[in-house]
């Protein structure tokens, strides 16, 4: 699939967040550009075309030229909402109208910042706020294009991360299930299909990594490093080290002392 970033992207108004005024009610003319336009928060009710779409957080919809839009909101829970006009490449993928956001929390930040951006001016200002509403489109795109994760992908998906994120914890395969909530052979064929690797080597992967890194960019001894990483032997660690790395751990410091 071809990505925006291949086509231009012109922003056409200051992205702006918008608080809505109580006595709101949105009836633009038929629309030239494309709108980008997502609720932050508040409750409301948009109409396009026959369909009536209900308003809420994590709504997002991508006008186009010539759509005719009629919103009106609930004044006791205003709407807040981000808005931008913009044209593309006739050819550019573009997400479809209406989107309920899985990934809240990033396209959040994503208005936030590209409405900064736009804020500030200039070349700079300018050019972030198009890369940021960029990235909201291929968010778009991107959830579009996947099935709604399970309660059980997103558990093996923090699963995933948090043993990237701290390799050197205790983690243990019948804890993980655990979390994850299921049987210790259903965890581990789970995980094996998402990583490609059970997980204990996985793990281990994991583990060498860090060591890696911790090697070569830090004064860290290896024993520190071996022991951080859950090693309680550092032969054992070095060995280790070395069937995954094809070198012994201490050739890495490129000369620099041991201590």
């Amino acid at each position: 699939m071809k990505t925006i970033s291949n086509f231009p992207l012109r922003l056409n108004t200051l992205p702006t967040i918008y608080h809505c005024e109580r006595g709101w009610h949105w009836s633009p003319p038929p629309l030239g550009d494309y709108d980008f336009w997502y609720v932050l928060d508040g409750i409301g009710e948009l109409t396009l075309g026959r369909e009536i779409i209900p308003l809420k957080a994590g709504v997002c919809l991508v006008f186009r030229p010539g759509d005719e839009p009629c919103a009106t909101q609930d004044p006791a829970r205003r709407l807040v909402v981000f808005a931008a006009h913009f044209d593309t490449g006739k050819s550019a993928p573009m997400p479809a109208r209406l989107h309920s956001v899985r990934d809240t929390p990033f396209l959040n930040a994503l208005a936030y910042h590209c409405a900064a951006a736009g804020r500030r001016g200039g070349t700079l200002g300018a050019e972030q706020s198009c890369l940021h509403l960029r990235q909201m489109l291929l968010l778009l795109l991107q959830e579009n294009s996947e099935p709604s994760p399970s309660p059980i992908d997103l558990a093996m998906r923090g699963i995933i991360t948090a043993i990237e994120r701290e390799p050197g914890r205790r983690w243990s395969v019948d804890s993980l299930a655990h979390q994850a909530h299921l049987s210790r052979s259903q965890f581990t064929r789970r995980f094996t299909s998402i990583t490609g690797l059970p997980p204990n080597r996985f793990l281990v992967i994991a583990r060498m990594a860090r060591a890696r890194q911790l090697i070569e960019e830090t004064t860290m001894t290896l024993s520190q490093i071996a022991d951080a990483l859950h090693y309680r032997d550092i032969y054992f660690f070095s060995r280790q080290f070395k069937q995954f790395s094809g070198i012994p751990p201490g050739n890495l410091r490129k000369g620099r002392p041991l201590k």
